[in-house]
């Protein structure tokens, strides 16, 4: 391969990748440069530079969600105005929750809520600290519809605060670093702790506006709700701290003293394993110009696991399916990967398409899930898949069948499963790859993944069919396919939460073995977004 076919064959990744980065860097501006100035000038850190101040230095920072909301708003919303991700706290994995006060004043939009139950869920599902640096207007009230009502509005968030508080015993650390007002005061009530800065702060149900319009009283914000009120006369609050930057040291020598979390982690540190056989730059060599054309999976994996090395479960059976265990830093995992391209198999046998699920393939990937959940290693899905085989041979070699049991064998697996998409996430494949819908504990995709129940192609021959080439339906045409282009991107699917975090190639390895490291904290079954405990509560007999 001569220079220039390389920087022909890494194009689309590298490109995609480029463009996603450029968008990380606005939307992680919050607000503004002006509105930035705006939050020192009132003595307070904003969102990102208090989360950089709890971190422990020159560790990772998972970001949950940075793309949500970008789209919508006019961009008057970036990351919904709330900051939420997985980091390090002084030495343990906890789960950061962040409002951004320079995205209008920190207020709720409906994606914000999202972002929010996703990253508690985080916590629960891991049984991981959770840090709340609350600085928050409030609802946003022109779009009040999306945030107050449902089932999976505000009202869930402080659902959460008291399961995580009564039953899973999931720490929750608060802390009041600007406005706290009206029901979003229960998020920090709710919590074990509150810390509360000095004349930045500000917790109560009411402002002193709304408590002058209620009531007639008129009352200055410090007196009704400030640090001192609620420390030294209604003791809702735990903690004073005289700025931001000593605020964030208490809650830092809070965490480092939790001695259930330090066993924890103690006891589900893995050791550290080799390099990978390839560095991860080298992923950009890897993935063709065009998402259609094929190349190996094997060249991925040895990027991404530990010496490049794969155990291969059934290598010579179902080779479209690769199946096979592995490590990320020291921490074995068992991974699920589709291999694209043209898969030949014996003589007189027919070849195979790449990246589809066949009968067989579902039957060895659904025996290979119940084992590893049996012998409780963590699953790596690597998805590139384009959906179910489809046909009479398929449909009368059971294939309905196989394919439900590979959904029900990955659905019920009791262990931590993390998805990456690499290109397709398409059909029931996606579902069967452990989709969103199944609970992975967490999502992710590069930027040159597509999410959708079929390609656009297919999409426009489903719905036309031979009116598809008729010059009349052109334009219908053509909007489907731009439509369905639009939707396939990965930004797209990371502005609706589809998927927790877009990850470049360098880092995908290092975030990987970060997320397989939180999931070991928990050593019980990983279902749904959280399993309850066995309770105390006995109803009466009759």
């Amino acid at each position: 391969m001569t220079a220039s076919d390389s920087v022909t064959h890494h194009h689309r990744l590298r490109d995609l990748t480029d463009e996603y980065r450029e968008l990380a860097v606005r939307l992680q501006q919050g607000g503004g440069a002006d509105r930035i100035r705006r939050q020192h000038e009132q003595g307070k850190l904003t969102a990102r530079e208090r989360v950089h101040l709890l971190l422990d230095p020159d560790t990772p920072w998972l970001e949950i969600g940075l793309l949500v909301a970008h789209d919508r708003y006019d961009g008057q919303a970036p990351a919904a105005g709330v900051v939420t991700g997985l980091g390090q706290v002084a030495g343990h994995h906890a789960v950061v929750i962040a409002n951004d006060a320079t995205v209008k004043a920190g207020s709720w939009w409906p994606e914000t809520i999202k972002k929010m139950l996703r990253a508690q869920e985080i916590a629960m599902r891991q049984r991981i600290p959770i840090i709340y640096l609350v600085d928050s207007a409030g609802v946003n009230l022109p779009y009040q519809g999306g945030v107050f009502p449902g089932q999976y509005g505000a009202a869930r968030i402080f659902y959460y605060n008291s399961i995580m508080r009564r039953y899973l015993h999931v720490p929750q650390i608060s802390a009041v670093m600007g406005p706290c007002v009206a029901g979003g005061a229960y998020l920090p009530a709710l919590s074990d702790v509150i810390y509360m800065v000095e004349g930045t702060s500000f917790m109560g149900l009411g402002g002193s506006n709304l408590v002058k319009g209620a009531t007639g009283q008129v009352v200055d914000s410090e007196m009704l709700g400030g640090a001192a009120t609620h420390t030294a006369i209604s003791a809702v609050a735990h903690y004073r701290a005289g700025d931001d930057a000593d605020c964030i040291r208490q809650i830092r020598e809070y965490v480092a003293r939790l001695p259930g979390v330090r066993e924890l982690a103690a006891s589900g540190a893995p050791t550290k394993g080799a390099p990978p056989a390839r560095p991860p730059a080298a992923l950009y060599d890897v993935l063709p110009p065009d998402h259609r054309m094929a190349y190996d999976m094997h060249e991925v994996l040895a990027c991404i696991l530990d010496g490049g090395t794969l155990d291969e479960f059934q290598r010579d059976t179902a080779r479209e399916m690769i199946c096979g265990h592995g490590a990320i830093d020291g921490l074995p995992v068992a991974v699920i990967a589709n291999q694209r391209g043209l898969i030949k198999g014996g003589a007189g046998d027919v070849p195979r398409i790449g990246g589809i699920v066949y009968t067989e393939s579902a039957e060895k990937v659904a025996y290979f899930i119940e084992t590893a959940s049996r012998e409780r290693i963590p699953l790596l899905f690597v998805q590139d898949v384009s959906g179910f085989m489809v046909g009479p041979e398929a449909e009368h070699s059971g294939i309905i069948r196989a394919g439900a049991r590979f959904v029900e064998a990955m659905a019920t697996a009791v262990v931590p499963k993390i998805v990456l998409t690499v290109n397709h996430a398409s059909g029931a494949g996606y579902y069967a790859m452990a989709g969103q819908g199944f609970d992975p504990d967490f999502i992710f995709s590069w930027p040159t993944g597509r999410m959708g129940v079929m390609e656009g192609e297919s999409a426009v021959t489903a719905v036309f069919g031979d009116r598809a080439k008729d010059p009349d339906a052109a334009e219908a045409v053509e909007r489907m396919r731009d439509d369905y282009e639009h939707q396939l991107d990965a930004k797209y699917a990371g502005a609706r939460g589809f998927v927790d975090a877009l990850l470049v190639p360098e880092e995908t390895r290092t975030m990987l073995s970060f997320a397989l490291r939180a999931t070991q904290y928990y050593d019980g079954p990983h279902l749904g977004a959280f399993v309850m405990p066995p309770l105390d509560y006995h109803p009466a007999r009759a």
